[in-house]
């Protein structure tokens, strides 16, 4: 069967993985001319090329480069936060803010947001519950991240709904949303507002600081090497944006890998310490990053393909999670499944600053739902997910208990 170079093809959107499995058996680095790049599917390629000094994370400024002047002119606005995203830079940049962030986003003060979320996820299901179904996304699975992340920004609750508007307008241009044509716009509407206001709430936190990471991010220091205005504005913005997204699309996932396994959902339930290794699994089978973009620096060979300097490589980690070379029986949920090297965070450097906020989150959200609605089932036959290539999101989880 000829491999068909169309990415957002319905089957293929609607499950990528026989598609991924063709790839890595017949031209595991494959030039796709649709998209114009080449295309990584085996997961030593993968995991080797988050490390790659040959590979950049920098494609803002080329796609700017790209550009129209008058169009490059019109996007201006975002690029100049969007550029300063440290998924988007390469060292001595990108290890200059990692480092600053670090200091401000600890593991204890992730791990002492245990209690809060919790909290929330109980609020939530209390919602619900007496109505015996609900819409997964829509009424749980957005509004736990959204919460969490906001309050831990010190953003005030009542502005959780711009938040969530902004970032679905951001998310258009970030994850490539097919069939959008005016996406770039909208998400340059929706960043400069959210940017706006952040510099707000940060002038506030200057005056008065408090116990949240942006007055932690004004504190932060490296000798005279402090966080500009601007670049508290694009790591806020950044935050805001990745801290709920993609916890969303995990956590929606998650519960969808569960009842398509019953079998794999009755071991959690009767065994929930397994609950570690189930959420690495989540993360494994159908993860919500499904690739990322890097552009070569350099001429170089891969796997006997000639790679050109400022060609385009997507790295397919949901690919390199299925590959049977690393993963047994790659196709199937084993919530105990150990060792469990995963590439859904990605690898090196960029790995997701995020990491241990989502697996929290999942993981208390996944054995409370078990607990608290052992009778929940899918309330539909049909699900559709968002057309995109780099991100793995469902439109919607009706679900229903009793």
């Amino acid at each position: 069967m000829p491999i068909h170079d169309n990415l957002s093809a319905p089957d293929v959107i609607a499950d990528p993985y026989p598609y991924f499995h063709q790839l890595r058996a017949e031209d595991p680095v494959h030039w796709n001319p649709q998209w114009g790049g080449w295309i990584l599917t085996r997961y030593d390629d993968v995991q080797a090329s988050f490390q790659d000094r040959r590979l950049s994370a920098d494609r803002m400024s080329p796609f700017m480069a790209g550009l129209k002047k008058a169009e490059a002119q019109e996007l201006q606005p975002s690029y100049q936060i969007f550029s300063k995203w440290m998924v988007f830079t390469d060292p001595p940049q990108h290890t200059r803010l990692r480092m600053l962030v670090n200091k401000a986003f600890t593991p204890r003060r992730v791990e002492g947001l245990r209690p809060r979320i919790q909290a929330v996820v109980d609020e939530l299901l209390d919602r619900v519950i007496p109505a015996g179904q609900m819409e997964l996304i829509h009424d749980f699975a957005y509004l736990l991240p959204v919460t969490v992340i906001a309050e831990l920004l010190g953003v005030p609750a009542r502005d959780h709904e711009n938040i969530k508007k902004w970032s679905d307008e951001i998310t258009l241009f970030i994850f490539g949303a097919i069939g959008v044509p005016d996406r770039r716009q909208r998400a340059q509407l929706a960043m400069v507002e959210m940017a706006k206001y952040l510099k707000a709430v940060i002038a506030e936190r200057r005056q008065q600081p408090q116990d949240d990471l942006i007055s932690a991010l004004i504190a932060a220091q490296e000798q005279d090497d402090a966080l500009t205005d601007d670049e508290i504005v694009s790591t806020c913005s950044l935050v805001l944006f990745g801290g709920h997204e993609t916890t969303t699309n995990l956590i929606s996932s998650s519960v969808h890998a569960l009842l398509k396994n019953p079998a794999q959902k009755q071991k959690l339930t009767e065994n929930p310490d397994l609950i570690s290794t189930a959420v690495e699994e989540f993360l494994r089978y159908d993860g919500p990053s499904k690739s990322m973009v890097r552009l070569a620096l350099e001429d170089f060979e891969l796997r006997g393909k000639q790679i050109k300097k400022g060609q385009r490589l997507l790295l397919f980690q949901s690919a390199a999670n299925h590959d049977p070379e690393r993963f047994p029986d790659p196709d199937s949920l084993d919530v105990a499944r150990q060792p469990n090297p995963h590439v859904a965070f990605g690898y090196g450097i960029h790995f997701c600053l995020g990491a241990p906020l989502a697996r929290i989150e999942t993981a208390i959200t996944v054995n409370t739902i078990l607990r608290r609605l052992p009778k929940l089932r899918l309330a539909t036959d049909t699900l559709e997910w968002h057309p995109t290539i780099v991100s793995r999101a469902l439109k919607t989880l009706p679900v229903a208990f009793s």
